[in-house]
């Protein structure tokens, strides 16, 4: 099938191996080259470099439905467009294009967590249970027709990016399955329930900032939604310490929340938190390397003091 694989970062990188192995005819469309790290050196997105990796013809728009992209959609006469983290919303006149529509894969389980971060918020909501959706691309955001679900159980302490690797994977898989079905025949689209519909925004920086008056499950679900970007964080002496990774004791605790009780190369980092203790497994501080939290406090004291002043 020819078909007009839209997506650009690395969530969308297994939806277009496989249809690169199915042996579909394909063109990417994806978002410019962005300057990436200190040196700002632009960069291609993983999509692209998948591509050229096949010699299969990449458009890059900063919005395809500028007139030439729906020029450049129209030349390639795609049978069927296909999204996957595609970030940016087409237009009636880019849908029309293709004879079997736009299927769009998405990482959750709509109408439940519609937006930019499905993945991270899922987590850090402290959902049990996400997966993946095919649904029809219409004009508004990720509110068409529902196609297939799969669904998979969140591991207690998976954080973003291991559940984002999954999610992906699934994600091909079930596009494969969803255009097996659409060629057979076989697919019933159904409405989504809009009144049921959640939305989840994108995720920046700021919101890692840790509050260690919530609850330790909280907390524990922050970290893991923020691991690997942009990490969740807090304040010690005045400078910022990133959390990589936690662990729920279940030993209540009373107190100041963020009081650090613990600070033991054997035992630990052990803070005081709304309802119980929480372990900082893996700790950064400003200017260091991640590292475990025995290892580092063999260099920084934190016994008594309070995380977030």
């Amino acid at each position: 099938m020819r078909i007009a694989f839209l997506g650009t970062p690395d969530f969308a990188v297994p939806s277009l191996q496989m249809l690169i192995d199915k042996g579909h005819e394909l063109a990417l469309f994806t978002n410019p080259d962005r300057p990436k790290g200190r040196k700002g050196e632009l960069t291609p997105p993983p999509t692209k470099v998948l591509a050229q990796k096949y010699d299969i013809p990449v458009y890059q728009f900063e919005k395809i439905r500028c007139e030439e992209g729906v020029a450049a959609l129209k030349e390639f006469a795609p049978e069927l467009m296909v999204t996957a983290a595609f970030g940016q919303i087409l237009s009636a006149e880019n849908l029309a294009i293709p004879k079997y529509g736009c299927i769009n894969v998405h990482g959750s389980l709509l109408p439940k967590l519609r937006g930019a971060a499905p993945i991270q918020w899922s987590i850090i909501n402290g959902d049990k249970v996400t997966g993946v959706t095919t649904m029809l691309t219409d004009v508004g955001l990720d509110t068409g027709d529902i196609l297939l679900m799969r669904e998979t159980p969140i591991g207690e302490n998976e954080t973003a990016g291991e559940l984002f690797d999954r999610l992906a994977v699934m994600g091909a898989e079930l596009l494969d399955e969803t255009i097996q079905e659409l060629l057979a025949g076989k697919l019933n689209p159904v409405p989504q329930d809009h009144d049921a519909a959640t939305k989840c925004g994108m995720i920046k920086k700021e919101m890692g900032r840790l509050d260690f008056s919530m609850t330790a499950q909280q907390i524990h679900d922050k970290v893991r939604g923020m691991n690997p970007w942009p990490a969740a964080f807090t304040t010690v002496d005045g400078a910022d310490v990133k959390i990589w990774e936690t662990r729920k004791t279940g030993e209540k605790c009373g107190g100041t929340p963020g009081l650090c009780v613990t600070a033991d190369p054997k035992k630990g980092i052990f803070v005081q938190t709304a309802d119980e203790l929480i372990e900082i497994t893996e700790i950064q501080f400003s200017g260091a390397k991640r590292m475990s939290a025995k290892a580092a406090v063999l260099g920084h004291p934190l016994e008594g003091k309070v995380f977030g002043e």
